[in-house]
């Protein structure tokens, strides 16, 4: 699926982007229920929590795609073939 995102042109920095704004978002959306519905807080902390639980999706998606971006296709054979170290031993960090 990564790779596939990747193809059709999505990158991480768009998925950092849609996360940090689905919080904005989550936060707006809880202010204009609280305001603008005669249902009450309790259907405006629910708009906001659905809305706030795109956040981590879109953010994981992210680091999914930044090690896409940093690995990209090169299979684990040839990588090792090269002589570089296998992906698994690669420090983090």
């Amino acid at each position: 699926m990564i790779r596939m995102l990747r193809k059709m042109g999505v990158s991480s920095n768009m998925m950092y982007t849609a996360g940090v704004g689905s919080i904005g978002v989550s936060f707006a959306t809880w202010m204009a229920s609280r305001n603008l519905e005669s249902a009450g807080l309790d259907r405006a902390d629910r708009w906001g929590i659905f809305v706030g639980q795109w956040a981590p999706t879109f953010l994981a998606l992210g680091c999914a795609l930044r090690l896409e971006e940093q690995w990209g296709e090169t299979p684990h054979e040839e990588t090792l073939m090269m002589g570089q170290t296998s992906r698994e031993t690669m420090p983090v960090g």
